[in-house]
């Protein structure tokens, strides 16, 4: 069984050089970018992230193929990734000797939210939790000062405990006028 101590050596070092980048002044914010577009007939999203994909679906009592996970799903999955992701670089960071780490991320997402006789439940997820599970031979003092520095530094923990305004714009694109007027432009040119 292989246990995350020689992963944590590596992940020290990589924690210990961007602080480094950090202190010298070099380090950068890095602009984030994701994109979505939903696939005809199915209505399944594909979520692409740089050279990675991942796809979003629904259950079948939704319209769905179940051939993914669903957003409110995914948000918890990204939760728990994040939480799990931080306490490695807290655990490098400290030098707390890790045999085994897993993150449970639960929640609750009420179809009947927002709807006549349920306009106080939650249209989002809510009643948001997460067990952490840790195989370590370190104190109990030190795993809860491990947890404390991941509640902390954890980004998207923080995202959810402190909601951010988001920027929203809609850009229409008729394809069909432009298709249109498109190919009048190409009569216009041949007939010229």
């Amino acid at each position: 069984m292989s246990h995350l101590n020689e992963y944590l050596a590596e992940k020290r070092a990589a924690v210990l050089a961007r602080n480094a980048a950090v202190e010298a002044g070099t380090a950068q914010p890095v602009q984030l970018k994701a994109s979505v577009k939903a696939e005809g007939r199915s209505g399944v999203r594909r979520l692409r992230i740089r050279e990675h994909q991942v796809i979003s679906d629904s259950p079948p009592d939704f319209a769905g193929y179940n051939l993914g996970p669903s957003s409110p799903e995914l948000q918890l999955g990204v939760l728990g990734t994040c939480v799990t992701h931080i306490f490695l670089i807290q655990a490098a960071e400290r030098q707390v000797p890790l045999e085994s780490l897993e993150v449970e991320v639960t929640g609750i997402i009420d179809p009947r939210g927002g709807k006549p006789g349920h306009e106080k439940t939650p249209i989002w997820p809510h009643e948001i939790g997460y067990t952490v599970h840790i195989d370590s031979p370190a104190s109990r003092e030190e795993i809860d000062a491990l947890f404390e520095a991941v509640e902390r530094n954890c980004p998207i923990l923080n995202l959810l405990r402190n909601p951010q305004t988001i920027r929203a714009e809609v850009k229409l694109v008729d394809s069909k006028a432009e298709a249109a007027n498109a190919s009048r432009k190409e009569d216009d040119a041949i007939a010229a």
